[in-house]
């Protein structure tokens, strides 16, 4: 039987239209050339159910406030450059549907990521999360002659250190750490993850030289076990097990 559709039927209806609704996003803006203050920033627009953050801000800057400025790039949640603090939580901008923010009970609340210095509204200065990732050595680190044959791995030895390569390096668990946003020198969480992605791959010989840089004082024995930064993961990488992990493997190499 093949159903057929009045012809009075409107047109949106005969499409599966999404209804639309309004939403106030509030901004945190910071414009340095203007201002050496933050300031708060409104904005009322007509979305839909399926739109994200990601695409809100597109709709402020491209339709009311070109000056609005903040990080994108795949829209698709595995770049990790639009991670910023939405109604006090560190998500990606990208991954978050408006709908689910309970747009209905006030504005949404859009800032940049905490711990980091802030260049210009929504977009941190990287560089000190970067450093950190660059001093834990994220490279496979092997001795002897270029190999003749790919190194081999069993099912079960990659699943040791599966969890922590699926690090995007947004930062939203770096940023979300309290001990990193009071101690500059503090490695991080995503330093940590990464470091961890390498010390349990049993092809890699560097596990003691990072285990080593690691044991500082400023290195893993400053996490608190707060959690803050496993559930900040977009990815759901258990940021705090690799951690302890980490630890139990320092104590173990001590012993």
């Amino acid at each position: 039987m093949t159903a057929t559709l009045d012809k009075d039927t409107d047109t949106e209806t005969q499409a599966g239209a999404i209804p639309s609704f309004e939403v106030t996003i509030k901004v945190r803006r910071f414009i340095p050339e203007n201002s050496d203050e933050p300031y708060w920033e409104q904005h009322t627009l007509t979305m839909y159910g399926t739109d994200r953050v990601l695409d809100a801000l597109h709709k402020i800057k491209w339709e009311t406030d070109g000056t609005l400025t903040f990080r994108r790039s795949c829209a698709h949640g595995i770049c990790g450059s639009d991670a910023i603090r939405i109604n006090g939580r560190n998500r990606l901008a990208c991954k978050t549907l408006l709908k689910d923010l309970n747009p209905d009970k006030g504005p949404i609340i859009v800032e940049p990521i905490k711990g980091l210095p802030v260049v210009k509204d929504l977009i941190v200065d990287m560089e000190p999360f970067f450093a950190s990732y660059r001093e834990i050595m994220p490279f496979l680190i092997t001795s002897g002659n270029q190999p003749s044959k790919e190194r081999i791995q069993s099912a079960e030895q990659r699943e040791r250190f599966d969890d922590t390569t699926k690090c995007i390096l947004c930062a939203a668990c770096t940023s979300s750490c309290p001990v990193f946003w009071t101690d500059g020198q503090y490695f991080g969480p995503a330093a940590i993850v990464n470091a961890h992605r390498f010390i349990f791959d049993s092809r890699d010989e560097g596990a003691t030289q990072r285990l080593e840089i690691l044991n500082d004082k400023e290195g893993v024995w400053r996490c608190r076990t707060t959690f803050n930064c496993t559930e900040a993961c977009p990815r759901g990488i258990e940021v705090t097990k690799a951690i302890q992990e980490v630890k139990r493997a320092m104590i173990r190499r001590a012993f």
